[in-house]
């Protein structure tokens, strides 16, 4: 875990546009038509809610990267104490255990304070996986993996889904007479006039030849580029921009053309999934703020970052929500290229541009990300499963996991297109897990190893301003029992 290269380091402004980038992305394009059927007054408050709760795990994570920190610099001081005692070049004898305090509470002073206080800092990169690993035992490291693993098989199936759709709404443009653009196309109905091809048809063809060209990917170690991140993060801004734009005009000039109610308390499950899923960026958050250079009032821009992102949200889900009368999973779908019947297509041809370009933007966007996830989730698989003492087979380690990692994603693409099924479903169990339930115990296991070995009055200046326990008791508690509705809600419904 190498201290940050100072070339590769960046302001704070520019890493709360990173966070923030990262945070808005799949999820916010299944927020207005989950936002509508909860309805527009309980949807604002449980976007709100949760991303306050979101922030407060946020910070979880943040005290933990720095006690990480902490505990590897004692590590080093341990190794370098050891290490003259055996050259003789101390005077000391060394009686430091695992569990000896760096600075005994009683004898603290405000400058062994103020020295120790530094040993929290978040120089080093840890990853989320490598803080399991400090302050979890064998069995809480493989609850993590495991927690991590289902939630990027989540993710990939969404992405999988995202796709397909988009290029078999595209590609399919036969409407039936009797249903116009306002109507659910049903999935049997034909792709093209005249064609045995239904529209379920031709989305299985687009996702199987979509995993046909990037499955592949899986099997090398490849990198997305700096450049890449740019390309991808100016096509996300200029596509929620028109998406906004576009629905502000059509308030502006036709009026509203829905009327969602204010409340609905049978949406919120599929919101709620659908706003951890929304808020989610736990799991890549060190390697975003281990780079930013001045981390003083971290917490505070984080909140602010956080506030944004909520506003946005509602913005995009109001908008939408009373902008069309009917809303896609996918609400990039609704701005696509409309077909015939009751619905003309547009003869402007900047404004045909437009359609094509947001019906198509999740391809564009979520392309780049899937095989990065793809490996990323290969790799977890290989740590939850091997071991670095054992020699395996080529086949196994090169061949194995690489089709563990691709082929469950694309089995669940296969057998459903509800994307509001699948975000709610990652959302409200792998996604409250590793968005909610794993921070609040690596914080807590956080605390009580630092405060065992570096001592208690040692300040953690990245500790969460949520300090007390019973804020760990709340996230934990509210977890679990959100996780209860959304399976009582979903048996309700399915079975």
């Amino acid at each position: 875990m190498p201290q940050q290269n100072p070339s590769d380091q960046y302001s704070t402004g520019v890493g709360l546009i990173y966070i923030f980038n990262l945070i808005v992305g799949t999820g916010a394009l299944t927020l207005p038509a989950v936002f509508s059927r909860a309805g527009w007054l309980l949807g604002t408050l449980v976007i709100v809610t949760l991303g306050f709760i979101s922030f407060i795990t946020v910070t979880f994570v943040i005290e933990s990267m720095a006690s990480a920190n902490a505990i590897n610099v004692w590590l080093k001081i341990k190794a370098k104490k050891k290490a003259l005692h055996r050259i003789g070049e101390a005077e000391f004898v060394d009686s430091d255990s695992e569990e000896t305090p760096l600075v005994v509470e009683s004898s603290v002073t405000n400058d062994d304070a103020e020295i120790t206080s530094k040993f929290y800092t978040i120089n080093d990169k840890i990853e989320i996986g490598e803080m399991a690993s400090i302050f979890f035992n064998k069995l809480g490291i493989s609850m993590f993996y495991i927690c991590l693993a289902v939630y990027l098989y989540g993710d990939l199936s969404i992405y999988a889904a995202a796709i397909g759709k988009s290029l078999a709404d595209v590609a399919c443009n036969y409407l039936p007479a009797n249903l116009t653009c306002n109507d659910t196309i049903p999935d049997n109905v034909s792709c093209w006039e005249g064609s045995s091809v239904t529209r379920f048809d031709a989305y299985q063809i687009s996702l199987t030849t979509f995993i046909l060209l990037l499955g592949p990917f899986v099997f090398f170690n490849i990198q997305k580029t700096k450049y890449l991140q740019v390309l991808t993060s100016i096509m996300r801004w200029l596509a929620f921009t028109i998406m906004i734009i576009y629905a502000l005009r059509i308030l502006i000039v036709n009026g509203p053309q829905a009327s969602p109610p204010a409340a609905n308390v049978n949406g919120i499950p599929g919101l709620f999934g659908a706003c951890i899923y929304s808020f989610m960026c736990h799991h890549s958050l060190p390697a975003l703020v281990a780079p930013i250079t001045n981390k003083k009032k971290l917490n505070r821009f984080l909140l602010f970052d956080y506030t944004l992102i909520a506003g946005f949200y509602l913005l995009l889900a109001i908008t939408g929500a009373f902008s069309f009368a009917h809303l896609d999973d996918l609400y990039t779908l609704d701005f696509g290229p409309r077909g015939a019947g009751d619905c003309s297509k547009n003869t402007n041809i900047f404004l045909i541009i437009i359609e094509y370009f947001l019906a198509l933007f999740p391809v564009f966007t979520l392309s780049t990300s899937f095989p990065i996830i793809a490996i990323t989730l290969r790799n977890n698989l290989s740590s939850l499963f091997l071991n670095n003492t054992t020699v395996y087979t080529l086949c196994l380690r090169k061949i194995l996991f690489p089709f563990l990692a691709i082929i469950p994603p694309y089995v669940i693409a296969m057998s459903t297109k509800n994307l509001s099924f699948l975000v709610g479903i990652t959302g409200s169990y792998a996604g409250a897990g590793i968005q909610y339930i794993i921070p609040t115990f690596l914080v807590y296991y956080a605390r009580k190893k630092t405060c065992n070995i570096i001592g208690v009055n040692v300040i953690n200046n990245f500790k969460s301003p949520f300090i007390s326990n019973y804020w760990l008791w709340f996230v934990f508690i509210w977890s679990v029992v959100c996780m209860i509705l959304v399976t009582v809600n979903f048996a309700e419904h399915h079975f």
